[in-house]
């Protein structure tokens, strides 16, 4: 999907959950406009940033935040009726699959991130999330995916940049230290996390979408292990 300056909007990166989620909680008054001041009590700043992000290339709302004419049907439709509205906004925003040669039915996993690759200049995270996304809306939209896809998808977990940033600086750690015994002589894990959140970089509005999704996404989760540390 292009932007209004020429520029390809980033396939939906953010948590198919997250996205079923609010289409759920739409059902209660759909505002006038999506934007923080409605979201902000939900949801975290990056994955606000993603679903609005997911919202624009689903054309569900326009540039402004203002909800499109494809938004209140597929909100006002509920179980099974739902899939046909999710299957045209399936097929016309993914257009690159939906009308490209990839035979959905037969076709690999790695073949359909090909095809995202083919289009966007992923980093090999982000095209994990986008292509887990498609698939989960494909799915919903009732459109036949083959099991090699959905088998890939279940194979295809990473560790993120964060977990493996702080799972080398422990093995190291602990590679030359004995374990000690004394509860009050062991190392605070929390240290090093408060350790590679200083070495974190500063954002920078100038980064493509992509980057920008990409820390907000490696953020959070520096965040969560920091809090769960606490």
């Amino acid at each position: 999907m292009v932007t209004e300056k020429g520029r390809k909007h980033l396939p939906p990166y953010v948590s198919y959950r997250t996205f079923y989620h609010f289409l759920e909680r739409l059902e209660e008054r759909i505002p006038s406009r999506i934007d923080r001041s409605y979201w902000g009590d939900m949801l975290s700043g990056s994955t606000g940033v993603q679903l609005i992000s997911a919202l624009r290339f689903l054309s569900l709302i326009d540039a402004n935040g203002k909800p499109t004419d494809k938004l209140k049907p597929i909100v006002d439709a509920k179980g099974d009726l739902r899939a046909p509205h999710l299957r045209k906004i399936t097929q016309e925003s993914y257009h690159f699959v939906m009308g490209g040669s990839l035979d959905l039915g037969s076709a690999t996993y790695d073949q359909l991130k090909e095809v995202f690759h083919g289009n966007f200049s992923l980093a090999d995270d982000v095209s994990r999330k986008c292509v887990k996304f498609f698939i989960a809306l494909a799915k919903d939209s009732g459109i036949t995916l083959s099991p090699f896809i959905t088998k890939g998808t279940r194979s295809s977990h990473t560790i993120s940049p964060a977990k493996m940033a702080l799972k080398k600086s422990v093995t190291r750690i602990n590679k030359n230290e004995k374990i000690p015994q004394d509860e009050d002589k062991i190392p605070n894990t929390n240290s090093y996390l408060h350790l590679l959140l200083s070495k974190f970089p500063n954002f920078d509005p100038s980064w493509s979408d992509e980057i920008k999704l990409k820390w907000f996404a490696d953020f959070d989760e520096l965040l969560k292990m920091r809090h769960q540390q606490d």
